[in-house]
């Protein structure tokens, strides 16, 4: 993989973002330069001993798309069909996960691998992936999602958040994991319904948030807590955000309370959740209260997209196309117009550097060379049309 990374590609006769046709040159994986295309020109060649000339065919680019919550240790893709089971409930989910994960083999290597090639087809570069960490798995499916990206064959973005799926202190041990998945390179640790789960909101977030400090990593909280107990849990979350200075380091995944709240409460926990640097991630769902999207993007929250889990016992649904998810995720949002069509699109891409531990992940010198291209007159269309992806790079790679 490094010397596919290292060798200098050139991708000729493409729209960056719908805009004027364009050359772009790829050295080492990064996005060297982006210069008018010339189709009175030849392309000129790239480096002689190691380079590729592609021809992109006037097709509309977009940076890869960003899968800001995934749960890629999970999934049984691949696999036969598995009936789902249990009780829909999260408690019930828990339970049946817990007591089939084991006969399916998950986590599983194999399953994770053809689910990543299957992402990566559709267009997905870089991931924040949930990975449960708990008394009976510890930490083997950090360890198996690490083994699946390594076999991938493409430098894909990956960030590991250490999630305790089934509760942090009603789990003796599981704060203990952890730490040391912390300690071990975890990018963040999770969090998960510390009133409803837990029963003791104040002791899990203190827990979660000392890791967090002392360890230097960040913090992802799922909530599904809603009304004015998921505000509560809001409160818990940003007085601490603010009195450890972690700006920038903790996320509230879900958050589905903040849609629940009258319009004056929604847009004071807005704002202080800009004033805290607290970002919000959403799996755009159909049948929960609505994120306030525009006021959160028009505030500089920050807002990440991304798949939940996908065909795994929690649920059979799932086919890890975001760019679809990201239509979802404007339709629910009430987005007509083509500025707000493409802000959906920006959400899924450019804008979600951050949720991947980057500065820029854009069609720009510097930023990795993570590139799509569809069929499509502009950006709403493809959001709209959600076309097939006719090409992937990633960090200039193309899978195999």
């Amino acid at each position: 993989m490094s010397g596919a990374q290292e060798a200098t590609v050139l991708l000729t006769n493409v729209r960056p973002w719908g805009g004027a046709a364009s050359d772009i040159l790829i050295e080492g994986g990064v996005i060297a330069a982006v210069e008018p295309h010339d189709p009175a020109r030849p392309a000129p060649a790239p480096a002689p001993a190691d380079g590729e000339t592609i021809e992109g065919r006037g097709l509309l680019a977009l940076p890869g798309l960003v899968n800001a919550h995934a749960h890629l240790d999970k999934s049984w893709w691949g696999r036969e069909w598995v009936p789902y089971g249990g009780e829909a409930t999260t408690q019930g989910r828990i339970a049946h996960e817990r007591a089939h994960r084991d006969e399916l083999g998950i986590p599983s290597p194999d399953s994770t691998l053809q689910l990543l090639r299957a992402l990566v087809a559709q267009g997905t570069t870089a991931f924040r992936s949930h990975v449960d960490v708990d008394l009976g798995v510890g930490l083997r499916g950090i360890a198996v999602v690490r083994e699946a990206v390594a076999a991938l064959g493409v430098p894909v973005a990956l960030e590991i958040v250490a999630f305790p799926q089934d509760g942090v202190l009603r789990r003796p041990g599981v704060l203990e994991l952890l730490d040391r998945a912390a300690a071990e390179g975890a990018d963040h640790i999770g969090g998960l319904d510390p009133a409803l789960i837990d029963r003791d909101p104040v002791g899990q977030l203190d827990a979660l948030f000392e890791i967090a400090d002392r360890r230097g990593v960040g913090l992802d909280i799922h909530l599904h807590e809603g009304g004015e107990l998921g505000a509560f849990e809001y409160d818990l979350i940003l007085e601490r955000t603010r009195a450890l200075g972690l700006a920038g380091r903790v996320n509230v995944a879900h958050g589905f309370a903040i849609g629940d709240l009258p319009p004056a409460r929604q847009r004071a926990l807005v704002e202080e959740l800009r004033e805290a640097g607290v970002s919000i991630t959403t799996v755009a769902p159909i049948n929960a209260s609505r994120l306030p999207l525009a006021d959160l993007r028009a505030a500089g929250v920050p807002v990440g997209l991304g798949t939940d889990g996908i065909r795994d016992l929690w649920g059979p649904y799932g086919d890890g196309d975001l760019l679809r998810l990201a239509t979802r995720l404007a339709q629910l949002s009430g987005a007509r117009r083509d500025e707000e069509l493409t802000d959906v699109v920006r959400l899924a891409t450019s804008d979600a550097a951050g949720f991947v531990g980057r500065t820029v992940h854009d069609l720009v010198a510097g930023a990795p060379a993570d590139v799509v291209l569809v069929d499509a007159q502009n950006v709403p269309e493809a959001l709209v049309l959600a076309p097939e992806r006719e090409l992937v790079l990633a960090g200039g790679v193309r899978l195999v």
